[in-house]
Formats: C-alpha cells, sequence, structure tokens
C-alpha cells in the first residue's frame, strides 16, 4: 500500500500517534504532517487500507439530512476532485451521481426538506419524477416509484487509492508508518496521555488521535475513553462483465430497504443491502444469506437485477454508533487524546474533511464547521443529544 513497517525504524517519541491505517487515519496524517506538526506516527495493527477501507470502490456524496454531514460531505467532495494536485495520487473519481428511490409519501417529504438544506450549502440535488429516475438509471420500475433525489456531483472514487495516496504524501512530509503493530496500550498520568505502547515498544507522546474504525472502543478503554462504537459486517456482491454490457449508472439506492448497487468499472455491477438480521461482531467472512433480502427488494424497485448472479463478493465491517453518525472531538479526560470514529459507513466519503478537522483541533483552531455535536459526550446523560440523519445505509 506504498507504507512504511516499523523495520529498522527506531521511534521511541512523537507529537502525535494516529491508530489506525485506514482511510480517515491516513487523511489525519497527512493534514498533521503537511501542517508542520512535528512527528507523527501512524500505529495499524494490520496493513493499512486491510479494513473497511478495502472495499474496491467507495460511494462519495454530500446527500445528507444532517447540515453537519452536508457540510462535511461537502467539503470532501471538493478535495476528491483536486485529490489529483493534493496531496497527488489518481483515486478514479467518477461523478456519476446518487440517486435515492423514493416509495412512500413520507420518503419523498423527508428528502424534498433535506433538498432545501443541501441546496443551501451549495449541493446540487433536487427531486426528480419517476420517469426521469428511470432515465438516469434503465433498471428502476417507475411503477414502483413516486419520485427519487438526484445529485449529479455526488459518484464514487478507490478507497484503497486514496489510502495510499495520503500515506505516501504523508510519509514525503516525515511521517512514520508502522503496519502489521498493534497498540497494546496507553500510559495515562497526571490527567494526560503520557505514551502509547505497541507490540513493537513504546512511543513517548502527548497525543493520540483514535481512528481505529471498528476496533476504537477498545482503544478508547486504553486511556479510560468511552467511544460507543459496535463492529457490524457488511457486504456486496459483484456480477462479473454482463451482457450487454451495463449502462452508465448513478450509484443507486432505495430508500426504504437499503438495496443499493452501481458499476464496477469493468462491464459490470456492485450490489449491496444493509441486512437487518446481521448481528455485531469482528467476523468479515463473505457470505450468500443477504442475497434473498437484497432480491425481494429488487423485485419490487429494479426486477432486471433480481434474478443477477453474484459471482463473487467482500466483506467488510462498518463501524456503528448509536445514532449512526460519527464521533469527531476530544476527551474531556485524559488531555491529549483525541477521536475519529463510529462514521457507520460514511468514513471514506468525509475522510478529507474530517482529516482537516482533526487537524484543525488539534492546533488550536476554529474548524470551517463546529463537529462538537459530534463529540461521543452526546450518548451521556446531560451531555447532549444524538444526531438526526435520515440518508443512511
Amino acid at each position: 500500500m506504498g507504507a512504511s513497517s516499523r523495520a529498522g525504524e527506531a521511534v521511541t517519541t512523537a507529537d502525535v500517534v494516529v491508530v489506525g491505517g485506514g482511510v480517515v487515519g491516513a487523511s489525519v496524517a497527512f493534514h498533521l504532517a503537511e501542517a508542520g506538526v512535528g512527528r507523527v506516527l501512524v500505529v495499524e495493527r494490520g496493513r493499512v487500507g486491510g479494513g473497511s477501507s478495502g472495499k474496491p470502490i467507495g460511494g462519495i456524496r454530500a446527500q445528507f439530512s444532517d447540515p453537519l454531514n452536508i457540510a462535511l460531505g461537502q467539503r470532501s467532495l471538493a478535495a476528491w476532485r483536486a485529490f489529483a494536485a493534493r496531496p497527488g495520487a489518481d483515486v478514479r473519481l467518477e461523478s456519476t451521481g446518487y440517486l435515492f428511490l423514493l416509495g412512500s409519501a413520507e420518503e419523498v417529504a423527508m428528502c424534498e426538506r433535506a433538498v432545501v438544506v443541501q441546496r443551501a450549502l451549495g449541493v446540487p440535488s433536487r427531486i426528480v419524477g419517476a420517469r426521469e429516475a428511470r432515465e438516469l438509471c434503465p433498471y428502476v420500475d417507475p411503477r414502483s416509484l413516486l419520485a427519487a433525489a438526484y445529485s449529479p456531483a455526488d459518484g464514487n472514487a478507490l478507497p484503497p487509492a486514496a489510502v495510499r495516496g495520503y500515506l505516501r504524501a504523508a510519509r514525503r512530509l516525515g511521517a512514520r508508518v508502522w503496519t502489521r503493530c498493534a497498540v497494546t496500550g496507553i500510559e495515562v498520568a497526571g490527567g494526560g496521555v503520557r505514551a502509547v505502547r505497541t507490540d513493537a515498544g513504546t512511543v513517548r507522546t502527548g497525543a493520540v488521535v483514535c481512528a481505529a474504525g471498528a476496533w476504537s472502543a477498545a482503544v478508547g478503554a486504553m486511556a479510560g475513553v468511552e467511544l460507543p462504537v459496535v463492529p457490524l459486517r457488511r457486504q456486496i456482491g459483484f456480477t462479473g462483465p454482463l451482457r450487454p454490457l451495463p449502462p452508465v449508472i448513478p450509484f443507486t439506492l432505495d430508500f426504504g430497504s437499503t438495496l443499493y448497487f452501481h458499476g464496477d468499472r469493468s462491464g459490470g455491477l456492485v450490489l449491496g443491502f444493509s441486512d437487518p438480521g446481521q448481528e455485531p461482531g469482528f467476523g468479515r467472512e463473505f457470505s450468500r444469506e443477504w442475497l434473498e433480502p437484497f432480491r425481494a427488494a429488487a423485485r419490487r424497485r429494479v426486477p432486471a437485477l433480481a434474478a443477477l448472479e453474484v459471482r463473487e463478493g467482500w466483506a467488510g465491517l462498518y463501524e456503528m454508533t448509536p445514532d449512526r453518525n460519527a464521533l469527531i472531538g476530544r476527551a474531556a479526560a485524559p488531555d491529549g487524546f483525541w477521536y475519529a470514529t463510529g462514521f457507520s459507513g460514511h468514513g471514506f466519503l468525509q475522510a478529507p474533511a474530517v482529516g482537516e478537522v482533526v487537524r484543525d483541533l488539534l492546533l488550536g483552531r476554529t474548524p470551517f464547521v463546529d463537529v462538537g455535536p459530534l463529540s461521543a459526550d452526546r450518548f451521556r446523560a446531560g451531555g447532549g443529544s444524538p444526531r438526526p440523519e435520515g440518508h443512511i445505509i
């Protein structure tokens, strides 16, 4: 993945230790190194991008209902478009758009309200009729729809390429990356972080950023910080090349069922579904039990896809929080513990903006958006309130 291992690197002190080498941790490391923070060390328990960021294709969008998520998505879309220049890598961005299929009056009303907020923040989204939805995505059965929500500015890119690009740039700027190196403890004394223990040795530091994805609860517990993150398997299937070749379509989602599909860049389709029967856990093996509810939903909305063969698949972990919104901020105690995790499936699309926000928080700057409402304290009694978000898959 273009990152250095710990071999031959005698690192005993760091200004910031980033725990997690996925796209969020990589973005944080790049933004910190670019800002001249000092000695930045990324510690990854496996290989970089080996968790959720290993997904072959990731959607990027600003179509949300919460203004905070819209702002993070919109800022990140701009960064993805400029990624070739900064940090300097090709993430194979495709602006194919996102299309949310709406089958009830309640769904239409919710998305109409969301579009008003989105457009006020610069997102070129709109509500389209069933006929136009069919024109945008010929697989759609317009008789099953009332309307759809569409933004042509959304699309998809390649998460592994993003991780490589961020970490290569971070290393050029002096950051170090340790792979296959587990964090085994965080030393706290005098009310602050003092060191990170790893199976390669102890690194003295006064600042830790937890970007450990599905493993974040355990990392937080090492410092006495409660991060309510639960791992949940999510799976996608690949049809392989189809004949005739599929048309170029938006990233298309059925709002009510969470069925989604889009092109795979190789003449086939990617199929996905958030199986409500999936139990939390760290299992990442690919299985096929979710295809039955996927096909049932497809028969209602996109019948041409219901019988497609899934030739292979991929499974990864969503890092779920109770309200399915991210945790971003600084722990009240100990001093020096920061976190950017719990994205519940939105980590890749929000990663550029999150890296920027964490950089500014660490440097005492005012970020472009107030992420205070995403504090982990919102789940404590009297600590705030859960965030609303309707655009969940």
